[in-house]
């Protein structure tokens, strides 16, 4: 089982950052993928970036050159940065572990002047 917690959401104006957390209580953290999905007001659930246990990452299209995913294996935490953020970045963060079918609560970032 792979229980997952999010945080570090917030208000933040254009152009500002964050940086979002996900903690994980587990013990395959070290060889379980994660992602990060985002569900903005009346949108579809769309995945934002995926770090694999080797490290790999992958992005989508309009986070790409923006957002950083990592990971902390002592911490068990994957952390998304998110640079130059836009209105368009406003919704609901959620953290995920296919492996497991686990989903955190989500974290609220709101991008607005």
């Amino acid at each position: 089982q792979v229980q997952l917690v999010e945080s570090g959401g917030g208000l933040v104006q254009p152009g500002g950052s964050l940086r979002l957390s996900c903690a994980a209580s587990t013990s395959i953290f070290s060889i379980i993928t994660l992602d990060w999905y985002r569900q903005a007001p009346g949108k579809q659930r769309e995945l934002v970036a995926t770090i694999t246990s080797g490290g790999t990452t992958n992005y989508a299209d309009s986070v790409k050159g923006r957002f950083i995913i990592s990971r902390d294996g002592a911490k068990k935490t994957v952390y998304l940065q998110m640079n130059s953020l836009k209105p368009e970045d406003t919704a609901v963060y959620y953290c995920r572990c296919a492996l497991a079918n686990s989903w955190g609560r989500g974290t609220q970032v709101t991008v607005s002047s």
